[in-house]
């Protein structure tokens, strides 16, 4: 996805001290999350990590679920599944949106 058409929800514009302030979580526990593969922020040159309104949202349901005693490795399994079926749903919007534009139909 190029940059320019990324939504204001997922550009990586905000450093960890932000994201701390935002979700009340510790710069510690943030780290830590990505350390388990729950959160993927994106690096500067510096090695600087940039998070989105999107990782914020992300970052809210793993604290959520971490107080409802939930682990980090059910969570971890929880957002494959649905990234997997995000990912299939996408694939078949695509297909449709395919054929319809080949077939010239309309939804």
């Amino acid at each position: 996805m190029s940059t320019d058409k990324k939504s204001y929800k997922d550009k990586k514009v905000m450093s960890i001290g932000i994201i701390s302030k935002i979700t009340g979580l510790s710069e510690r526990k943030i780290r830590y999350y990505e350390e388990r593969k729950l959160i993927f922020p994106e690096r500067t040159e510096r090695g600087t990590r940039k998070y989105s309104f999107s990782d914020v949202e992300i970052l809210m349901e793993i604290a959520n679920q971490i107080e409802d005693g939930v682990q980090t490795y059910e969570i971890k399994k929880e957002m494959s599944k649905k990234q997997k079926t995000q990912t299939k749903d996408e694939i078949n919007k695509m297909i449709r949106g395919q054929l319809n534009a080949h077939f010239h139909l309309r939804k």
